[in-house]
């Protein structure tokens, strides 16, 4: 007959066993149910100051009741397949668990199948890479569902840059250039009146 012990450590295992099996979540199985889309201006987006506008709503390809269980909208800046390259921190994986694509949260809101949008500062510490933004829909058990983002299932397309701050502010950048300027005349200058001493001495 089994021991105490051992029927605990046996129902734990398999209670462990279905926990984790109920929590992976694959992306490839969720439902593309969201249309998000993406405004900013053009050019290279600065860390800390540049701005993206978001708007979301329910794909109206989908049947009637599809988001009946829609609770929860969280909206996430992820890395494009050009920033993954060799950096295994930013790696992709369907299991949802282990995937590192969209690291950065922008907004977490209630569901509205229609006039989502939210205007996002860039955060200070996005470091430079190409994104996208992508949208996870979230049910009442707290477990994601579905998504949508804004570029294609390749992530190659409607991508925008994002420069890091590098430390240094314009102002200085300006300053250093002034000191720079201003030495190399002086440097002129100086060689300028020595040579002129030079010829007077010579007389």
């Amino acid at each position: 007959m089994a021991s105490t012990p051992a029927i605990f450590l046996a129902t734990l295992v398999i209670c462990c066993s279905l926990s984790s099996s109920h929590a992976e979540i694959l992306f490839s199985s969720l439902k593309k149910s969201l249309e998000v889309t993406v405004k900013h201006r053009a050019g290279v987006l600065q860390a800390g100051e540049g701005q993206v506008t978001i708007t979301w709503s329910l794909n109206k390809n989908y049947p009637k009741g599809t988001d009946s269980n829609y609770k929860i909208v969280k909206v996430k800046l992820c890395y494009a397949p050009v920033s993954q390259l060799d950096r295994g921190w930013r790696k992709s994986n369907d299991n949802l668990n282990k995937d590192k694509t969209c690291q950065f949260n922008v907004v977490t809101k209630p569901y509205k199948p229609s006039n989502n949008n939210f205007t996002w500062t860039i955060e200070k510490d996005v470091p430079s890479a190409s994104y996208f933004i992508r949208a996870y829909v979230y049910d009442y058990d707290g477990e994601v569902v579905a998504f949508g983002q804004t570029t294609d299932s390749h992530k190659k397309t409607n991508l925008f840059q994002i420069t890091a701050i590098t430390g240094r502010h314009v102002a200085i950048n300006v300053c250093a250039a002034c000191f720079s300027a201003f030495s190399v005349i002086s440097l002129i200058a100086f060689y300028l009146v020595e040579k002129r001493k030079g010829k007077s001495l010579r007389r």
